[in-house]
């Protein structure tokens, strides 16, 4: 797998302060995306056990929340079997600490079997997750006012409780932010 960037100390992709992981790879090319570049399989740089370890070892400070995962499409098939370890091992390292990831699929289509986007590592690689935006950018429902996602048909997830309960629940935020109001 290949990433496009890593952003230490990120405040646009999840609750506090955050590492966050842009890979590379994405057939969804939604219209309006904010980093094409990032569709090729081929673009930025080899995800590596050096890339991993300065990952986990920047998750280290207590004010960093965790880590966000974007793409690309890390939802990707073929990204799925890199991340689904490396979150594995996140997880392990900082159990307290968040992950978020964000991607074009639905829940619904990834835990389906049946689907083409689920893969032998995609329930293991989902049990590691704290929060998932998902859904397709849609540039004709894209609203600035959304907090953590980029058009109205994207849903913020609570992992655990949908995968306890076996369908999406929404993540709640706190209420100061859910009502745009200070």
């Amino acid at each position: 797998m290949k990433y496009a960037a890593i952003k230490y100390f990120d405040i646009a992709n999840g609750t506090g302060v955050r590492t966050t992981l842009f890979v590379s790879g994405c057939t969804h090319h939604c219209k309006g995306c904010f980093q094409p570049e990032t569709w090729s399989f081929d673009f930025g740089e080899e995800f590596t056990h050096e890339t991993e370890r300065q990952i986990i070892e920047s998750l280290e400070p207590d004010y960093i929340a965790g880590l966000a995962v974007l793409g690309g499409e890390p939802m990707e098939p073929r990204n799925q079997w890199t991340l689904a370890p490396f979150l594995q091992r996140v997880k392990q390292a900082y159990p307290q600490k968040t992950i978020w990831l964000y991607t074009g699929d639905t829940l619904e289509d990834l835990l389906d079997p049946a689907s083409n986007r689920h893969t032998e590592c995609t329930n293991d690689l989902l049990s590691c997750l704290d929060v998932m935006v998902d859904g397709l950018f849609m540039q004709e429902l894209k609203d600035i006012t959304l907090r953590f996602r980029g058009s109205s048909n994207q849903r913020l997830l609570d992992i655990p409780k949908s995968l306890e309960t076996g369908s999406a629940v929404l993540w709640e935020d706190e209420e100061v932010y859910s009502t745009h109001t200070m």
